[in-house]
């Protein structure tokens, strides 16, 4: 008995000892009953970048894409897709016997005209000059034998022997045949008038033209590069038949490239020349090529149907062949960069009104702290800060539960 009451009153020391210990611990760390866990950040200096993303489409500065002149047949193509050409190289050659036939008919009407036109200028053709020669040799020949009758006759009337109508109807006789000299010998000189003339010379020089097209449209049929560049497309092979106005061949010089992008209409107010781009093509995802915008939009534009966008140019600095004409890339432009910026998170600020404020951390309590923010000193992820907070102040961010956060409560940070 006395050792089983022995054993129970050590059991009540115990006991006894440990609800006391509770309680000193409990008085004495009151500030671990309600504190609130909350995230924190230091105030510290960083480089504020702020950039702005969208799609583009790759283009070249400098472009030849050839189109087929007339439906035909491609009579041989001394070229392969990708293939580096020079200037002056011969690309694509079309089947040319229509243009041929076509040059020769025009030549024919040329010929044509301008034989008229030299007929024209000397009074008629060689037929026509020979016959109009003899109808006034023979005009001249009855206007001599008018004149021989007509002074016979007055030699008659003289001595009486002959009446005076007869003397008037041989002078009416010399005076036709004179005036049919008269005709003859005028349209010998000057068929043609002003006007025939300036007719037939419209006409040649419609010939003239005509062939200049046709010669024009057979160069056309064989097409060379008037740049060095590579052949970024080919959509046709050897003895197709190609509709007119289709694309034939296209060439490209690959180092010299841009890129047509297309911003949100929020966006472009940040955009201006001269900022620098990283561009990235899904295709190789491991690289990375460079630039600068060269003119920033200067409208807007709906694009696709649904959104309203400024169409930006950039310019690729660094274009090593790899990337080609047409393809779809991803730019992002950075519109601002300052170094040595005092800044805390974005999580951190808070805005009531114009106000804006963080929550401080000063002996595990929250303070509302006043905070004016730099102007252009905002990204995505920090602010930057003017006034208000000093370098290695903390800041709250959240509490770890569903907890919104006050002035003056008390925390435990966590970093």
């Amino acid at each position: 008995m006395p050792e089983n009451v022995s054993n129970r009153s050590r059991i009540w020391v115990v006991i006894f000892v440990l609800l006391i210990a509770a309680g000193l611990l409990y008085f004495l760390m009151p500030a671990s009953r309600d504190r609130v866990v909350v995230r924190t950040a230091p105030v510290d200096r960083q480089a504020l970048i702020s950039t702005v993303a969208t799609n583009g489409r790759v283009e070249p500065l400098v472009d030849f894409q050839a189109h087929a002149p007339i439906a035909s047949v491609i009579e041989d193509l001394p070229v392969k897709l990708g293939e580096q050409v020079q200037k002056g190289q011969e690309l694509v050659r079309l089947n040319a016997t229509d243009a041929r036939s076509k040059i020769v008919a025009a030549q024919a009407t040329l010929i044509g005209a301008e034989s008229t036109l030299k007929n024209m200028q000397a009074g008629g053709s060689h037929d026509e000059l020979l016959s109009e020669r003899a109808d006034l040799a023979n005009a001249q020949a009855q206007q001599r034998d008018a004149a021989r009758a007509l002074a016979s006759l007055q030699a008659l009337q003289a001595k009486g022997a002959a009446a005076a109508n007869e003397v008037a109807a041989a002078q009416q006789r010399l005076a036709d045949s004179q005036a049919r000299v008269a005709q003859l010998q005028s349209r010998l000189q000057g068929r043609y008038g002003v006007t025939d003339l300036s007719a037939q010379q419209a006409q040649v020089n419609e010939a003239r033209a005509a062939v200049s097209a046709a010669q024009i449209g057979l160069s056309a049929l064989d097409v060379h590069s008037p740049i060095a560049g590579t052949v970024y497309a080919l959509p046709y092979a050897r003895y197709d038949f190609v509709p007119a106005g289709d694309p034939l061949v296209n060439v490209a010089d690959l180092h010299h490239l841009q890129v047509r992008a297309y911003f949100d209409e929020p966006e472009i107010g940040k955009l201006m020349a001269g900022e620098r781009v990283v561009i990235n093509w899904d295709a190789k995802p491991n690289q990375t090529w460079h630039g600068h915008v060269t003119q920033a939009p200067t409208t807007v534009i709906t694009y696709n149907g649904t959104r309203n966008v400024g169409v930006c140019l950039i310019s690729i600095d660094d274009a090593d062949g790899q990337l080609i004409p047409n393809i779809n890339v991803t730019v992002r432009v950075t519109t601002s960069e300052h170094f040595n910026v005092l800044s805390v998170p974005r999580e951190a600020l808070h805005t009531e009104g114009n106000n804006n404020f963080v929550y401080k951390v000063v002996n595990e309590r929250l303070v509302k702290t006043p905070v004016t923010i730099r102007e252009g000193d905002v990204n995505l992820t920090r602010v930057g800060i003017s006034g208000g907070l000093q370098q290695g102040d903390i800041v709250a961010l959240s509490a770890t539960t569903d907890v919104d956060l006050s002035n003056g409560m008390r925390v435990k940070a966590q970093s």
